[in-house]
């Protein structure tokens, strides 16, 4: 197996990435050996716990709480899981939840009230440019709008907030327009365009195949490692918009390497399974645009709504992307996939934000496994040398097919541009 390199204007900074993951594996098995530690006395303190243990916790304090439970975020620098708790009548709900460990935060709404405003949201202000999650830090509903929300459009988002209450949610604004990542490139091709695969999996049949976004999924059947190359891969399934934005490519070798890990550029990053993301949570992207990027969960269960229509179920993050990066890796230092690069505002110089279909959602809609579950896929070459272009382009619509090689999980490419528009 063969990996290649990064594009060289994100070198630098991949580097310093990949310094910094090594440097935190070396640290992590100290840093949580104190996990389950404490005597029987100190059961009520908040447990200090990693990020990726804190959805389960989580799962088993919403049914401990039941209406009581207002959602719930991991603080990454006490490493502590936090839980808002609407108390009402259940005077034993703080206690519930202290009990099991988390720091407990008593909040006004409930998460009964904040999905009510998120279907209302849904129903009375679906326009292109916005998006909404609940946000637990501060126990509202974030909504964004773009840059392309004004004149009636921003008046009809600004009144259907005010309608939801005083305190139920907040607006802002972001200086880019909400796409798909997706741009015509030298990476991994599919109609004249490309995106980044994202992690390779076990069919349900035991065939090799791989993720990938489903907005480059759903235009082209056929994917190649070389613009106008003979195609390796067929997808199997693609969902976008709707229900999320995730495609299952098989390759049409079924004697096809496909290892299940992270190409970092210099070293690669194995993957053991999928996890739930956390709001709160460190996060690494990988993509063929911009190599290697860093951030946090900020929301779950977002919705967008991209010119080509809403897609909901995704996970909001601060971390940084641009046109080509789409399908790429989201994954945590442990080797744990989260998410799918589905698509934001922003760039790598300004910022912005960027949502992930999650992988878990994606691996049982499609019936397959990854990592230690998919043991017995082996590894793959990755794609080309190729550095993706910066551009427009949109899920369905030309310039927005993806491709995949015989790429390791996250695969990247070099140097190199093309055109998909």
């Amino acid at each position: 197996m063969s990996h290649k390199r990064i594009p060289k204007r994100r070198a630098a900074m991949a580097a310093g990435c990949v310094i910094a993951l090594g440097a935190a594996a070396l640290l992590l098995p100290h840093a949580n050996a104190a996990q389950d530690g404490g005597s029987p006395d100190e059961a009520a303190a908040p447990r200090t716990l990693k990020a990726a243990d804190a959805p389960d916790l989580a799962a088993r304090l919403a049914g401990l709480l039941g209406d009581t439970f207002a959602g719930s975020y991991y603080d990454s620098g006490a490493r502590r899981l936090v839980v808002n708790v609407v108390p009402g009548d259940d005077d034993e709900a703080v206690v519930r939840a202290k009990r099991a460990g988390a720091e407990v935060r008593e909040v006004d709404n409930s998460m009964g009230e904040l999905r009510s405003g998120a279907r209302t949201l849904k129903s009375e202000a679906s326009i292109p440019g916005t998006s909404w999650a609940i946000d637990p830090r501060t126990n509202r509903i974030l909504v964004t709008a773009d840059s392309t929300v004004t004149g009636d459009r921003w008046d009809r988002l600004e009144s259907t907030v005010e309608g939801l209450g005083s305190g139920m949610a907040t607006i802002r604004r972001s200086a880019g327009t909400f796409t798909t990542f997706v741009s015509g490139g030298d990476a991994v091709f599919g109609g004249g365009a490309r995106c980044s695969l994202g992690f390779n999996v076990t069919a349900g049949d035991g065939s090799p195949a791989f993720l990938t976004a489903g907005h480059c999924g759903v235009a082209a059947a056929q994917w190649s490692d070389a613009q106008g190359g003979r195609p390796i891969a067929t997808v199997d399934r693609a969902v976008f918009p709707g229900q999320g934005d995730f495609a299952l490519v098989r390759y049409d070798d079924p004697a096809t390497d496909a290892p299940s890990e992270v190409n970092l550029g210099d070293q690669t990053l194995p993957i053991s399974g999928a996890a739930e993301a956390t709001v709160g949570q460190e996060v690494f992207r990988m993509g063929s645009t911009t190599g290697l990027a860093d951030g946090r969960v900020l929301g779950l269960d977002a919705t967008v709504n991209y010119p080509e229509g809403t897609v909901t179920g995704l996970i909001q993050t601060d971390v940084c992307a641009e046109p080509g990066d789409s399908g790429g890796s989201l994954f945590t230092r442990d080797g744990l996939a989260i998410g799918l690069t589905s698509g934001g505002s922003g760039d790598c110089t300004t910022g912005g934000e960027t949502f992930f279909q999650p992988v878990t959602t994606a691996l049982n809609a499609v019936g397959a496994t990854l990592g230690d579950e998919g043991a017995g896929a082996g590894a793959g070459e990755a794609a080309d040398d190729g550095e993706a272009s910066a551009g427009g382009g949109g899920g369905g619509g030309e310039g927005a097919g993806a491709g995949a090689g015989h790429a390791g999980a996250g695969g990247v490419a070099g140097d190199g541009s093309g055109a998909g528009e």
